[in-house]
C-alpha cells in the first residue's frame, strides 16, 4: 500500500525545516555570486524570460528569495529600485539580510508564505522567483496572490523550474557522477565530504527528497497564471547541454570536501558551464521544444 500524499501543511513544514538547515552553506554549495558573474547570470535569465525587454521596475517582490541571489543582483544592476525578499524559511531570510548588509544594499526581507502574502493589493511592479514554484503545494492560490499584489500592467517572472522530461534526463549525469566519484576524488586528491556537515546534516539529507512537489510540462506551467487572469503568458526552455555538464560536475563535487577540490577544476567547471550555456542559448533554445530542457521559465503580465 503506497503512503498517503503529503498535505499542504506537511509540504510547507518540510520546506521550512530543509531550507533553514541549508541556509548557512547555501551560497557556497550553489556557487552564488554577487559580483559581475552573478549579475551577468541573473540579468541574462530575466532578459530571456521577458523576451529581451529589460526595463526598470520600481518595486519588486521575490518569492522564495533564499539568500537574495536574484534580488540583490538586480538591485546592484539598477534594474529594480526597491526590493522586497520573502522566504518561508527564517534561516534564509536571515542570510539574505546579512548578504544585503555586507553589500551595502537596502532591502525588506520577511518570512512569508507565497500562498498568503502579507502585502496590500497592487504593491509591486515585478513579482519574481527562481527555482521556487516547484516547492509550492497550491500553485493556483499562489498565482492568485501574485496577481493581487501586482500593480496593473505589472509582470511576474519565474525561472529555474524543472521540466518533467528534463528532470528525467538529468538523472543520467547524476547517476554517472555517483559511479565515477571515487576515481575522480583520487585523481584530484580530494578528500571525501563530511556528510554530517553538508546542507544542515543528516536530517536535511533525509528531507531533501520531500521538498520538491512538482516537475512541469510547459502547458501546465502556463496554465496557472492564465487561470489567475494573467495575459501575455510565455513559457521558455533553458539549458540542455549546460545542464548535463553542470549536474555531472555538481554530482562529483558534492562527494568531496570543497576545500580540497583544486582551483583548476573549479575554473574548468565554471567556464565549461558558461560556454555550454551560450551554445544552448544560441543554437538549441530557439529551435527545440521547451519540454526537452531541464529548466523552464514563465513570464506573465497583469492586465493594465
Amino acid at each position: 500500500m503506497s503512503p498517503a500524499p503529503a498535505t499542504a501543511e506537511e509540504i510547507r513544514d518540510v520546506n521550512t525545516r530543509y531550507h533553514d538547515g541549508a541556509a548557512d552553506g547555501y551560497d557556497a554549495k550553489w556557487g552564488i555570486d554577487f559580483g559581475e558573474i552573478g549579475r551577468t547570470q541573473v540579468l541574462g535569465k530575466l532578459r530571456k524570460a521577458l523576451g529581451g525587454d529589460l526595463r526598470h521596475f520600481g518595486g519588486s517582490l521575490e518569492i522564495g528569495a533564499g539568500t537574495g541571489y536574484f534580488s540583490l543582483n538586480l538591485l546592484q544592476a539598477g534594474v529594480v529600485g526597491e526590493a522586497t525578499c520573502t522566504d518561508i524559511a527564517p534561516g534564509m531570510v536571515a542570510r539574505c539580510e546579512a548578504n544585503a548588509q555586507r553589500l551595502g544594499l537596502d532591502v525588506t526581507a520577511r518570512v512569508a508564505d507565497a500562498e498568503a502574502l502579507p502585502f496590500p493589493d497592487e504593491s509591486f511592479d515585478l513579482v519574481l522567483g527562481h527555482a521556487v514554484l516547484h516547492h509550492l503545494p497550491d500553485l493556483d492560490q499562489a498565482w492568485s496572490e501574485f496577481r493581487r499584489v501586482l500593480r496593473p500592467g505589472g509582470v511576474a517572472v519565474f525561472a529555474g523550474e524543472p521540466s518533467r522530461h528534463g528532470d528525467r534526463i538529468a538523472n543520467v549525469p547524476k547517476r554517472l557522477a555517483a559511479r565515477l566519484a571515487p576515481a575522480w576524488r583520487a585523481a584530484l586528491r580530494a578528500r571525501p565530504a563530511d556528510e554530517g556537515h553538508q546542507d544542515g546534516g543528516a536530517e536535511n539529507h533525509q528531507l531533501e527528497s520531500m521538498v520538491d512537489v512538482h516537475a512541469f510540462d510547459p502547458g501546465a506551467l502556463g496554465a496557472a497564471p492564465r487561470a489567475a487572469g494573467f495575459e501575455d503568458v510565455r513559457v521558455r526552455g533553458e539549458e540542455l547541454l549546460a545542464n548535463w555538464f553542470g549536474w555531472a560536475n555538481r554530482g562529483l563535487e558534492a562527494t568531496a570536501d570543497p576545500e580540497t577540490v583544486p582551483m583548476a577544476w573549479k575554473l574548468y567547471a565554471y567556464h565549461g558551464y558558461v560556454g555550454l550555456q551560450q551554445v544552448d542559448r544560441v543554437l538549441l533554445e530557439p529551435r527545440l521544444p521547451p519540454a526537452i530542457f531541464y529548466n523552464l521559465m514563465v513570464s506573465a503580465r497583469k492586465p493594465a
